[in-house]
């Protein structure tokens, strides 16, 4: 899963705002489907024999399965091995993208008082951050400390006025895109850019702690930093501050590819059931994904040793290049023509399923919960899950539909959309200690994003749970006798059909 990048928070509200699918019908999710053979079928102790095999790949290949490495090669390798065994034919979607790499970060206080920051803790340097050493005096930009703090810092050109050239520019979070920002402080002269949290209050986002952003393409021409309100704060209350920031980052072009396989059935109707199959650069990515989408390989192979046709097309889809911006998942849905996009009915998105610290996370389709609701149609996905856990007498509660993972292109294009997830670097909360056991106060995945992140790093109890609701919902959809009317929102122009050799024309 991705890291908890504060850009996709103001992305998918747009997205979400712009989606005019009509959805699924609420007949979609009681259609009487009897789930129990595939469910039996689809085991913890199965899905376990692809992890060791992503173990085993991660191992002779420098510890990771990272986009555009070796690794991750061999890993679609042998997914489609085991796609071609089971009967599928599967093809690639080759694309190509430029992968930020940042080499080293450094901020510190020359004065008045120096004081040296911590990476990660106090500051993160923003995804396509500029390359740069400067050590110079810090101004703040329009901010907002008192009330709401209700900010348009940075948003527009006249906010630096009076800025004087060279300056880091200090900004506040709120309004506009991050990018902006700094596009707006690079033409006033700015050598540098720290923006801090907004301070305010937003129900399933953190706007105090530590700012993880995102630019997007171009690298900025400056370095760029993130950090918490409160350090923020301190910085624009005082006076004579000399501020040394450093970022070394480059950028690398990743080639690499989706996999991509398709069940019969009819493809005006098609059910992607996804999941991210690469790692990042730390570590093998067992967890983080190799547990989402082993599940949906399982799932795959026994939806056809069933040898029932399902009524509607199932494309099970492993992603590539999430770990760096969900790129594999967005590539895909831009190359859909506004037919294609019509086509889809739902997506399934199962990403970090055997969280060892677990909690039973379901997306937020419906929005009740935090606030941001998916297109027409994802709050009935929601309930499949919901209702599938209740009737195995499991707790679970709802997850930020907040565009961390690979459903994000969909929603955004009004496709319908759902998933599961067992947690990512947040703490366990008291109450969910109490409700599903585990460690109050640790992360959900402490080795989240690590070298420790193997084989030893998955619940197999929860997976098997993951895996029961993976395929009663798969097949849940794959059933459904109801029009799917779709969206005619779309812009790419793309081909959907996989009927071809080899590999996939959409490049």
């Amino acid at each position: 899963m991705q890291r908890n990048r504060a850009k996709r928070f103001a992305a998918i509200a747009t997205g979400a705002a712009l989606a005019v699918a009509v959805g699924v019908p609420a007949a979609y999710a009681d259609n009487g489907t009897d789930t129990a053979d595939l469910r039996d079928a689809v085991s913890a102790t199965g899905i376990s024999e692809h992890l060791e095999a992503f173990q085993a790949i991660a191992d002779a290949n420098n510890g990771n399965r990272a986009a555009g490495t070796a690794g991750h090669v061999a890993s679609a390798e042998y997914v489609e091995a085991q796609l071609r065994a089971a009967g599928y034919d599967p093809v690639r979607q080759y694309f190509s993208y430029d992968q930020y790499v940042e080499h080293s970060a450094s901020l510190s206080q020359v004065s008045p008082n120096p004081t040296v920051y911590v990476d990660q803790t106090d500051f993160d340097a923003m995804d396509y951050s500029g390359s740069g050493d400067v050590t110079t005096s810090v101004t703040a930009v329009d901010v907002n400390l008192v009330g709401a703090r209700a900010s348009t810092s940075g948003c527009e050109a006249t906010d630096f006025a009076a800025f004087p050239a060279g300056n880091i520019a200090l900004i506040q979070r709120g309004t506009c895109t991050f990018r902006v920002k700094v596009d707006n402080a690079v033409a006033a002269g700015a050598s540098g850019v720290i923006i801090f949290n907004q301070g305010n209050v937003v129900p399933g986002d953190d706007r105090e702690g530590l700012l993880f952003g995102t630019l997007d393409l171009p690298q900025a021409p400056v370095p760029v930093a993130g950090i918490s309100y409160a350090l923020g704060e301190t910085f624009a209350t005082t006076a004579g501050l000399v501020l040394r920031l450093q970022v070394d980052a480059t950028l690398t072009t990743i080639n690499t590819f989706n996999v991509l396989a398709d069940s019969a059935g009819r493809a005006d109707r098609t059910v992607v059931v996804g999941g991210h199959l690469d790692s990042v650069a730390e570590g093998p990515g067992i967890n983080d994904n190799g547990s989402g989408t082993a599940s949906i390989l399982e799932t795959a192979i026994q939806t056809a040793a069933s040898g029932d046709a399902p009524e509607n097309r199932v494309r099970f889809a492993f992603w590539s290049g999430e770990e760096d911006g969900l790129v594999g998942s967005d590539y895909y849905v831009s190359q859909l023509t506004k037919k294609d996009i019509k086509n889809h009915a739902v997506n399934l998105n199962f990403d970090m399923v055997g969280s060892t610290n677990f909690v039973r996370f379901v997306y937020d389709g419906d929005g009740d919960a935090f606030g941001t609701k998916g297109p027409k149609g994802s709050d009935v996905v929601e309930d499949v899950f919901v209702d599938f856990f209740a009737s195995q007498g499991l707790a679970s509660e709802p997850t930020a539909f907040d565009g961390r993972s690979d459903y994000f292109g969909f929603i955004n294009n009004g496709i319908p959309a759902g998933g599961l997830f067992t947690g990512a670097e947040d703490p366990k909360t008291v109450e969910q200690a109490a409700i599903y056991g585990g460690t109050a106060g640790a992360p959900l995945d402490p080795c989240y994003h690590q070298a420790c992140d193997t084989i030893d790093n998955v619940n197999l109890e929860v997976l098997e749970q993951m895996a029961d609701a993976i395929a009663h919902a798969t097949l849940t959809f794959a059933e459904t006798t109801s029009a799917i009317p779709g969206t005619a929102k779309g812009g790419g122009a793309g081909n959907t059909n996989l009927q071809f050799k080899g590999h996939s024309l959409l490049k």
